[in-house]
């Protein structure tokens, strides 16, 4: 059963912080912060679905997590309702990004932007695009939810209105981004009120993002994209020398369709489509697996490391808003495409230059629910860099986001290069898992750019193919293979960089291997993973939650 303790798991010889997943019956949510994770489950216990509680908790993070998300970032999402009374099941996925401001041109990109104008202004006023976040939570409720917006909205009033205690990772936030938020006075005024260096404890009050919820519980989407709040974002970004305009933000609407999936060893892998970069983590599986077994021990991250270069490589030849090209995905998803890739990983010598294969014509927060009838949300939400773009929009108290500026390339011929009004590609990303009988079994996912489809290509692999649980796989020393997409990191070499709880002998043979293994603490992988599994048999839950940051797994 994927993601609960199995007979004969591989080894699991690494230190653990957490000894076992929580199981529960009646429903589990996995979220990065406690407060997120209590919101939704309170939902929960006052019989809410997982969709409500789902979207409970991701309005929460947006208060208590402001330097991960918030109001003006995005949101993608997969949701699973299973077959119930005669009515047919639905997975469904959620891709909640918006455009490029409409009114700029690549030559003032590249007037602002770094390294001779070839590289974006990675945030700032010229950094963000239209936010999706707002449309796609009421997008979801109209298609699964059963309660109202206000509702789900209270405890997230509640946190930003009387304020709440920062954690010591929300502290630490403040304190490294605090030279970029005290550039705008917006900024300043909500998050640099208590000093620069706030310690643990300390309350944080944003009673302008507490009205904004309230405006929109009381007046629904409409008055953020079309209505007062979007003239006065609009107005804000502009007076600090931004480009947004109310009509790039009355134009944004939710897109709405079939997941995009894979098959690995007999199970259905599925992920969010274009723009999101969930296509990486397809076409890393299916290289994986047209490898044949997957060895253990170093052989299997070796082979794992080289599997994902030519998936990200191969995601920065092709992939672009669909509105301006075509992305290719079903040709980048196919067997023959996974063998072609597959014979160019050499088992014995780590690839240095890896580009994308030639094609013939023709900062983040990540949460999930499952609930008692088995309906399954993964969802991510952002405002890409720490603090997003670094402005607060006016007295609206919402932090835009900057995946604008962290998204596009400047580079003349690239697939994704900027242009007014286009969708950049995501980092974000999330997935499903269904097993042989199409039963859904699995929903996880995790924050980290370009960490995510690698850290989730780690996890899967660890549950499908050596039968870990879902706490055992999240506990798994993480390793990185950096640079990944992100046009500010392009171009470098390649590391790999590796938790010191692998052990020197598997660094050695990684090193032998060709790898440039940067060693990092114990615990500093990066990312916030959470993953609940589900047993379709009982309906016994089983939810882990990432150790390396302060949240939790909490069910009933």
């Amino acid at each position: 059963m994927i993601g609960f303790p199995g007979t004969s798991p591989a080894p699991q010889p690494w230190l653990r912080r957490r000894d076992a997943p929580l199981y529960a019956a009646n429903g589990i949510v996995a979220a990065a912060h406690p407060m997120t994770a209590s919101s939704g489950l309170a939902v929960l216990q006052r019989g809410g679905n997982a969709v409500d509680a789902a979207i409970a908790a991701a309005l929460t993070a947006a208060v208590v997590m402001p330097e991960m998300c918030g109001l003006g970032g995005d949101i993608f999402a997969i949701v699973h309702k299973p077959a119930k009374n005669g009515n047919a099941g639905r997975t469904v996925s959620f891709l909640g990004s918006g455009i490029s401001p409409r009114a700029t041109t690549i030559e003032q990109m590249r007037a602002n932007g770094t390294d001779g104008g070839t590289k974006m202004q990675h945030q700032g006023p010229l950094s963000i695009g239209v936010p999706g976040m707002v449309d796609g939570y009421f997008t979801m409720l109209r298609e699964f939810g059963s309660r109202s917006f206000a509702e789900l909205a209270e405890q997230a009033i509640g946190h930003a209105e009387r304020g709440f205690p920062l954690t010591k990772d929300g502290a630490l936030s403040i304190r490294l981004s605090a030279p970029m938020l005290a550039k705008y006075p917006s900024s300043a005024a909500v998050f640099l009120a208590n000093g620069a260096d706030p310690g643990e404890g300390t309350l944080l009050r944003q009673p302008d993002l507490a009205r904004t919820l309230q405006r929109i519980a009381a007046d629904g989407p409409d008055v953020f994209y079309r209505g007062e709040i979007a003239t006065r974002i609009a107005k804000g970004v502009q007076e600090v020398g931004g480009a947004l305009s109310v009509d790039d933000l009355a134009g944004h609407c939710t897109t709405v369709t079939p997941p995009i999936q894979t098959n690995y060893r007999g199970n259905t892998v599925y992920q969010t489509g274009i723009p999101s970069q969930g296509m990486i983590l397809l076409e890393a599986l299916n290289i994986v697996e047209a490898l044949g077994e997957l060895p253990a021990d170093v052989p299997g991250i070796h082979r794992l490391v080289e599997a994902k270069k030519l998936a990200y490589a191969d995601r920065l030849g092709y992939a672009v808003d669909p509105a301006f090209g075509d992305a290719r995905h079903n040709t980048l998803l196919s067997p023959d495409w996974a063998a072609k890739r597959a014979a160019e990983i050499n088992p014995k010598k780590a690839m240095d230059n890896v580009v994308a294969a030639e094609m013939q014509d023709g900062d983040t927060t990540y949460l999930c629910v499952v609930d008692r009838d088995g309906m399954m949300v993964s969802l991510i939400q952002s405002v890409s860099s720490a603090f997003g773009s670094g402005i607060v929009a006016g007295a609206t108290g919402v932090v835009m986001n900057n995946r604008v500026g962290r998204g596009f390339s400047l580079i003349d011929g690239h697939p994704n290069i900027y242009a007014p009004g286009k969708k950049t590609m995501h980092t974000l990303n999330c997935f499903m898992v269904a097993d042989e009988q199409g039963r859904m079994v699995l929903t996880g996912g995790t924050p980290g750019g370009d960490g995510q489809p690698q850290w989730n290509l780690q996890m899967l692999t660890g549950m499908i193919d050596y039968g870990w649980d879902v706490q055992a796989t999240i506990d798994a020393p993480r390793w990185t293979s950096w640079p990944g997409t992100d046009p500010i990191s392009l171009p470098n070499p390649y590391e790999l960089r590796v938790e010191s709880r692998l052990g020197e002998a598997d660094l050695a043979v990684l090193r032998a291997l060709g790898h440039r293994v940067v060693m990092q603490d114990s615990w500093d992988g990066g990312g916030a993973a959470q993953l609940i599994a589900r047993d379709p048999e009982t309906g016994i839950l089983a939810g882990g939650s990432d150790p390396r940051v302060e949240g939790q797994a909490a069910g009933f």
